[in-house]
């Protein structure tokens, strides 16, 4: 293995060094790694047909486009996502064509047509039949379109991508401020957009993801992972991004949307090209008073704006080559939600991200089966964290940080398709760049006091250094005082703690892969080798396999899959996480250890049915097995807003995924999707600042992580009955609700639960009570026997039942409707159109926790009722 890693170090360089020299010339320019459908239509006589119409569909996805043949006869739909299409031509005169095109590379696929006179011929049905809604990949995947994107009831302020994917994608468990959990993972996601793997976390807290309104549609792979892709990859959200090509007279769109919380929205977009180049440019704008989720019901101290820039330039010089460029510039400033206690001391704890985002790509084909694809790309977030100006204002401490995270690399793709064979192999070359500073100070005197009075009180001020000077001035010494704090308590004479780290995370991958298309079977064979040299080191060898067998009498479709995986250390704060010197945390905040998180490896099994019933239906289910060495997860520091991976000894993870889709019929389409996970950990804590006691973790009995959800499911109704005029959606979401391991629970029936180790405001939030009794601000519980302790917000199992892995608490379960409704033109214009919506979430006003001191993020509520009205002008 040492040899095979010293190769693929050489070998990558070598290939980066050749690749950046043959693109030196493309670096301003590029192309998206989606495929196209060419067309010459001819006549029987084999004259060219100009001014003929093409149309094609993806019945699934909903995708639909036109183009009108030039005087060569031609017609082009580039920019495609992988998927099965069906392609309809016709012409006055004429009877209609139609033919199937599955898009399974970059490479075009070209169609010569013959329209024969309108006598001989029969009509062609619009519709699509059994054979179309099927799709023979061996990587279980959904399809999202835009024109589902765009009418999906959301009320993410500057998430709505990973909104789209939550609501659109079986087996997704969502979290606050748009995170989400992908098959009972962490947020262990890459996005591909139009080929630039991004594989750092996406959500409102952490970066400014690419616009929802940029996005053509969505991939999103959710069962054997092909080779090209590594690091975070329970699922890949293959994301193709809007061109300006085709669009000779261009079109726009620009909105405006005004709701809940003072919530204003603005939208507007322009597209225009020839078939030879093109250019989109778009622009976002989001000012809200929620826009983060809160701790509280009612929302405090939660106003933020984000604005976000997004071009793509298309060049196409010769048939032969196709360039592109993305560029996204995108800022969010946002105030960390209070809590009532926060608000009453004044906290005023702020946030600014900065991004910004380029990646050129060059595509050259060689005659009509060889393209390659080369993509440098470039990405930075600046993420600041401001405390209050006044530090004891923030309680229990006070903290400021400044991190830079940078993506630096260099992606090349070479297909090739003959026969049954469409091969890739490729490499990816990338650097992390990492700046990370970070000061902390306590700011309470009751977090670590030295010493406490006769009723458990803290005893203020410096006087005391050493918890042997408290029996000799009548206090009693605190049992869970932690000497290492005492030098950074701001109220006893403390200085703030400082960190600042800097590292280059190196990482090269090598991969080969072969989608063999046989009669009935198709099969995916491939490789993978990833080196990672950051704080840690290691290489691995991970092949990846999968099989499709289609029984064409049925409509059935039967898959299995493997996958190894190396899924790497997630990047923010990884280097404060990390640290084990005289500097870091363990040294100084009073953690058990410090180790740096390594690498981790995961053997994946998937196992699969696809049933397509006539053109009506089509259930997708899959089972997946994942078993992780040295999984990860993010934990929480003192109870700040500072997050940081971890990692453990290891998981086991298993579950389902079912989507169930009806496509559009007569004007009425539908979808449902689902998801069960068991995500089970084992200890001890192997990686990361580790503050659970080792002494204490039992390594050979499983817990339930607290991104572990039994079942969810979302289902979406969809009704236009035509292209232009009114339409209307409903979504309905069930959720069972995350592991809430710190809510209460009794050990026996006798025995008192004792609540002191939660805060009044904690208490409040999760609406405990004893006896009927319920917890307040200025009345909060100190014990309560367990037969009489309920809540309205949390599942707290009943006394000696708690199981860390059978039965742990949760939040409760909720059901959630969504509704929304419109009219399209609805002046009824040929250019200029209006278009009107009014969308109401949560609309039953569901009062539910998303999580309740979640190691990762704290305690947040689902958004309350909101309603938010939208006028557009279409041109």
């Amino acid at each position: 293995m040492a040899f095979w890693c010293g190769i693929v170090r050489k070998g990558c360089m070598a290939i980066c060094s050749i690749m950046l020299l043959i693109s030196t010339a493309a670096l301003a320019q590029s192309l998206g790694v989606a495929g196209a459908v060419d067309g010459i239509v001819k006549d029987p006589t084999g004259a060219v047909i100009p001014g003929a119409t093409a149309t094609i569909h993806d019945f699934v996805s909903g995708y639909v486009k036109t183009a009108t043949t030039d005087a060569q006869g031609q017609f082009s739909f580039s920019n495609l996502p992988a998927s099965h299409y069906h392609i309809n031509v016709t012409q006055d005169g004429f009877a209609p064509y139609s033919f199937d095109a599955d898009i399974n590379s970059p490479l075009p696929i070209t169609q010569e047509i013959t329209l024969q006179l309108a006598n001989s011929s029969t009509t062609v049905e619009v519709n699509g039949d059994r054979n179309d809604l099927l799709y023979s990949n061996p990587a279980a995947h959904t399809d999202i379109d835009r024109s589902l994107i765009a009418k999906l009831p959301q009320d993410s302020t500057n998430s709505g991508l990973s909104s789209a994917i939550t609501m659109a994608s079986p087996g997704i468990a969502a979290d606050s401020d748009g995170m989400f959990h992908p098959l009972g993972e962490h947020s262990d996601t890459t996005f591909s957009v139009d080929g630039q793997p991004i594989s750092d976390q996406q959500s409102r807290i952490f970066s400014n993801e690419i616009s929802a309104n940029d996005v053509q549609s969505l991939q999103v792979i959710d069962g054997v992972i092909p080779p090209e892709y590594g690091d975070k990859a329970s699922i890949v959200a293959v994301t193709t991004t809007r061109s300006g090509l085709g669009n000779p007279h261009g079109e726009g769109n620009a909105s405006l949307a005004y709701g809940s919380f003072g919530t204003t929205t603005f939208n507007s977009d322009y597209a225009r090209g020839s078939q030879r180049s093109g250019n989109f440019t778009s622009f976002d704008g989001v000012n809200s008073g929620r826009f983060l989720d809160a701790p509280e019901y009612s929302v405090m101290h939660a106003h933020g704006n984000n604005e976000n820039f997004f071009d793509r330039v298309d060049y196409n010089p010769r048939m032969q080559d196709t360039l592109h460029t993305n560029l996204i510039l995108a800022r969010s400033w946002f105030q960390n939600p209070n809590q009532y206690d926060q608000q009453t001391a004044g906290q005023d704890q702020r946030s600014e991200i900065f991004t910004y985002d380029v990646s050129p790509f060059w595509a050259h084909l060689f005659g009509s089966n060889s393209l390659l694809t080369v993509n440098p790309y470039l990405r930075q977030d600046n993420v600041h964290y401001y405390p209050s100006g006044n530090k004891f204002a923030d309680q229990p401490a006070t903290m400021q940080q400044d991190r830079m995270l940078r993506n630096l690399g260099f992606k090349v793709d070479y297909a090739y398709t003959k026969g049954v064979n469409n091969v890739k192999i490729g490499t990816d070359i990338y650097q992390t760049f990492l700046n990370e500073e970070f000061q902390f100070g306590i700011t309470s005197p009751a977090f670590n006091p030295v010493c406490l009075t006769a009723n458990g009180g803290p005893v203020a001020g410096d006087a005391y250094t050493n918890p042997n000077q408290c029996a000799a001035a009548g206090y009693t010494a605190n049992p869970n005082f932690q000497p290492g704090l005492l030098q950074y308590d701001l109220t006893r004479n403390g200085v703030p703690f400082h960190f600042q780290g800097h590292t280059v995370i190196k990482e090269e991958a090598l991969y080969a892969e072969d989608t063999i298309n046989l009669k009935s079977l198709s099969l995916l064979l491939g490789v993978r080798g990833d080196n990672y040299n950051g704080l840690t080191s290691r290489y691995m060898l991970e092949p990846r396999v999968g099989g499709t067998y289609s029984v064409a009498k049925t409509g059935t479709k039967l898959r299995l899959g493997y996958a190894r995986l190396m899924p790497t250390p997630y990047n923010e704060n990884l280097i404060l996480s990390s640290y084990t010197g005289n500097g870091g945390l363990a040294n100084n905040l009073g953690a058990y250890g410090q180790s740096p998180l390594v690498p981790a490896s995961r053997n994946q099994f998937n196992a699969g049915i696809e049933q397509g019933f006539g053109r009506y239906l089509v259930i997708d289910a899959q089972y997946f097995w994942k078993f992780t060495q040295r999984d990860y997860d993010f934990d929480v520091l003192l109870n700040t807003p500072l997050t940081f991976p971890i990692q453990w000894r290891k998981s086991k993870i298993d579950g389902a995924a079912v989507t169930i889709t009806m496509p559009k019929n007569h004007g009425l389409s539908a979808y449902s999707v689902l998801g069960h996970a068991r995500s089970r950990f084992f200890g001890p804590e192997v990686g990361g600042i580790i503050f659970n006691d080792p002494s204490l973790e039992t390594s050979t009995q499983p817990f339930r992580i607290d991104h572990d959800q039994a079942f969810q499911q979302t289902t979406h109704l969809q009704y236009q009955p035509r292209a232009h005029g009114p339409w209307a959606g409903l979504d309905w979401t069930y959720e069972s609700g995350l592991v809430a391991g710190n809510a209460p629970f009794g050990v026996s029936p006798t025995q008192p639960v004792d609540l002191t180790y939660l805060t009044p405001d904690q208490q409040q939030q999760a609406e405990l009570s004893c006896n009927g009794v319920r917890a307040t601000l200025s009345g909060p519980l100190t014990s309560c026997l367990p037969g009489q302790l309920q809540s309205k917000l949390l599942y707290i199992p009943r006394a000696g039942t708690e199981n860390n892995d059978k039965n742990p608490p949760r939040v409760q379960p909720r059901t959630i409707f969504d509704a929304t409704a419109g009219w399209d033109n609805l002046l009824r214009a040929r250019r200029f159109q209006v278009n009107a919506r009014l969308t109401a979430t949560n609309f039953t006003n569901k009062v539910a926790m998303y999580n309740f001191l979640s190691t990762f993020s704290g305690t947040h509520y689902i958004p309350p009722r909101m309603y938010t009205a939208q006028v557009s002008l279409s041109f």
